[in-house]
C-alpha cells in the first residue's frame, strides 16, 4: 500500500473557538482527538506510513501521534517553517519523506473507503496524479469536477459550472515528479496543481460511493461526531 501524506498545516479559522489553542487535526470528535480516528482508519485499510504536513501549533500533533507505533504504523513530519507554504508548497517540502507515488489526503477527513481499489485505479490510468470523486450534485457541498469513464475533465474549485455533478472527495494520488521541479519553499495550492492537470487530460478519476466526512466546519464536526459515535458506542 502507499504512504499517505496528511496535509494538516492550515489555520483553521472556521473552527475557532476550538483552534485557538490546538491545531484541528487534534480537537476531540466523540471522546478522542480526530487524528486517533483517522489514523486507526488508515491502517484499517492497509496503510502503514504517514507523513503529516504540518503549520500551525504543528509540534502538538508530532507530540501527540509520536512514532505513530501505538496506531500500527509509522509517522513521520515535515514542517513548512516561518511561513505556511499551502496544501501543495507542504507536498514539496515533505517529498524526500515520501515515496513516489503517494496517496494525499487532508487532516479534517474521514474518508471510509476502499483505498487499494483506489491505488488499483492510479496505477491502471497510466497518468500521473488522480482525484476520487463522489457523484454529490451539490448535496454535501459545492460540487466541482466534471467526471467522465475515469477521468477528471475539469475541476475547479473558484468557479462553478452545472457540468459539475462530482465534487472532489479529499483523497489523491500523485507522481512526485510533479512536485520535484517546483521551487522549494514556495508557497501553492493543491488545488490549482489538480486544475491544470484537469485541463491537460492528466488528472484521472475514481468514483466512490460513501458519503466523506470532515471536521473543516462546525457542521462538520458535529456530522462527524454522530458518525463516529455510531460506529464506535464506546
Amino acid at each position: 500500500m502507499l504512504g499517505v501524506a496528511i496535509l494538516a498545516g492550515g489555520l483553521a479559522t472556521r473552527l475557532r473557538p476550538l483552534t485557538e489553542t490546538i491545531p484541528k487535526c487534534l480537537v476531540e470528535v466523540a471522546g478522542r482527538p480526530f487524528a486517533h480516528w483517522q489514523l486507526a482508519l488508515l491502517r484499517d485499510r492497509g496503510v502503514r506510513d504517514v507523513t503529516f504536513c504540518l503549520g500551525h501549533l504543528g509540534e502538538q500533533v508530532e507530540a501527540e501521534v509520536g512514532d505513530g507505533s501505538r496506531f500500527g504504523l509509522r509517522a513521520r513530519y515535515s514542517y513548512d517553517g516561518d511561513r505556511l507554504l499551502g496544501t501543495g508548497g507542504a507536498l514539496r517540502k515533505a517529498l524526500g519523506q515520501l515515496g513516489d507515488p503517494f496517496f494525499v489526503l487532508y487532516g479534517d477527513s474521514y474518508l471510509p473507503i476502499d483505498l487499494g481499489a483506489v491505488q488499483r485505479s492510479y496505477e491502471k490510468s497510466g497518468r500521473p496524479a488522480l482525484m476520487t470523486v463522489l457523484h454529490n450534485r451539490d448535496r454535501w457541498d459545492r460540487s466541482n469536477v466534471v467526471y467522465r469513464d475515469g477521468q477528471v475533465l475539469e475541476y475547479d474549485k473558484r468557479t462553478h459550472r452545472p457540468e459539475m455533478e462530482y465534487i472532489d472527495y479529499g483523497l489523491g494520488v500523485l507522481s512526485g515528479q510533479l512536485l520535484g521541479h517546483r521551487p522549494a519553499r514556495a508557497p501553492f495550492e493543491l488545488s490549482d496543481l489538480y486544475h491544470a492537470l484537469s485541463l491537460s487530460g492528466d488528472l484521472a478519476g475514481h468514483e466512490v460511493h460513501e458519503r466523506f466526512y470532515e471536521i473543516g466546519s462546525h457542521q462538520g464536526l458535529r456530522e462527524t461526531e454522530d458518525h463516529l459515535r455510531a460506529k464506535d458506542p464506546r
